[in-house]
């Protein structure tokens, strides 16, 4: 079996490649909260800078980059920004409202799998046309997101990917696509995403031979693709993450899933808690691989509706994947319509019928919307409550 190696895994950037073209900085200055950074694309590191230091970015655009800000960059990335100027190297942010930093976005909801244990249930592919994805994504930026989760469905196979991702690059988000990878051999995709790297590509895996991947995928030949598209997106020296997808019909091969990867030096992790369809269907439950199934950590708080939201192919806005409803239609109340997300996010933590009188509430360890979804579905109890008690 050949999967390829990562033999360019050492192999980084040339300190003074570029990598973009026309209008697009190298990087973003951005407020976040009473911090202000400095990010580049396509990296995980960031610079902190004093206030001062910030307004000072903010009044100097004509001017070349001040020595100050050139050091730190060189030290943080290696890159030369010496005589450049700072309107053509920099694009700085203003802040956002709201306290929204982070925002995942479902490009479609139409994917070229039918997996098992797919969450989304049927997959209509449907959604806002062009224009319509360029108003969403402004929505997005005039909101103050800096980090941006492109997904699907599928979001390589849509046709509009290219133009969205190039915009959200634009805007300055820091982007992250989770993919199945089975375009990523696409010289189109490819040469996109290398020359806009994402901070994080996250592909998920769920086989290591073509039986059984093609059997969890119900897709002939999605093993082929996927193991193509790996290969040429190491090469590519993309910042690549692996999701291991545990069920039933790939859990023998979970050791050798695990080898692949740790062969090809990427970082993964695993899942194996699959949900009910986002309809509260209960069709995916029979996928689940009881021997894998994990505790959760005790769910205490979280930030969906308050300093992040998710956006669906209409641009409907929701505290989360899961907590779907009720949702803001941000194409036609723009960024005002985020403030009813937090009001929102409070009425869906509620405990509703199923759970009330718990008395071990307080170590449960799977959040309300995603209970809500569980029982919505009757799954049994020992798919989403350790307790196995009403």
């Amino acid at each position: 079996m050949v999967w390829g190696t990562r033999a360019d895994a050492s192999r980084s950037r040339s300190p003074t490649d570029t990598r973009k073209e026309d209008d697009v900085h190298e990087l973003v200055a951005t407020p976040l909260g009473e911090r202000r950074l400095v990010l580049r694309q396509g990296s995980a590191k960031a610079l902190q800078l004093p206030k001062a230091r910030f307004e000072e970015l903010r009044t100097s655009v004509p001017h070349t980059v001040p020595q100050w800000l050139a050091d730190a960059v060189r030290a943080q990335w290696k890159l030369d920004l010496t005589g450049r100027r700072v309107d053509d190297v920099v694009l700085v942010r203003e802040a956002g409202p709201y306290e929204f930093s982070r925002a995942t976005w479902e490009i479609n909801l139409g994917c070229d799998y039918d997996c098992v244990m797919c969450y989304l249930g049927e997959k209509r592919f449907q959604g806002l046309d062009m224009d319509g994805k360029r108003k969403l994504l402004t929505i997005m930026r005039d909101a103050g997101v800096i980090w941006l989760q492109m997904t699907g469905g599928e979001p390589l196979i849509d046709p509009d990917f290219p133009e969205s991702y190039r915009l959200a690059y634009e805007l300055g988000m820091q982007l992250e696509v989770l993919s199945n990878g089975s375009r990523l051999h696409k010289d189109h995709i490819l040469n996109l995403l290398r020359t806009y790297p994402p901070t994080k590509l996250t592909l998920s895996m769920y086989g290591a031979t073509a039986e059984t991947y093609d059997t969890v995928t119900r897709n002939r030949g999605a093993f082929t693709r996927f193991s193509r598209g790996l290969r040429m997106a190491i090469d590519a020296v993309l910042n690549l993450d692996l999701s291991l997808i545990i069920v039933q019909a790939n859990a023998q091969e979970i050791d050798l899933m695990r080898a692949w990867v740790r062969s090809l030096d990427l970082p993964f992790r695993e899942y194996a808690n699959n949900s009910p369809t986002i309809h509260g269907g209960a069709e995916t439950l029979p996928s689940l691989s009881p021997e894998y199934l994990t505790n959760r950590a005790p769910f205490t708080a979280c930030p969906a509706g308050v300093t992040s939201f998710h956006a669906d192919p209409f641009g409907r806005a929701s505290i989360c994947k899961v907590g779907r409803e009720p949702n803001i239609d941000l194409i036609a109340e723009g960024v005002e319509g985020l403030t009813q997300l937090g009001a929102i996010a409070e009425s869906l933590m509620l405990r509703t019928r199923g759970c009330n009188g718990c008395t071990l509430s307080g170590m449960c360890r799977v959040c309300r919307p995603m209970a809500k979804v569980f029982q919505k579905a009757k799954a049994p109890l020992e798919n989403y409550c350790q307790h196995k008690t009403r």
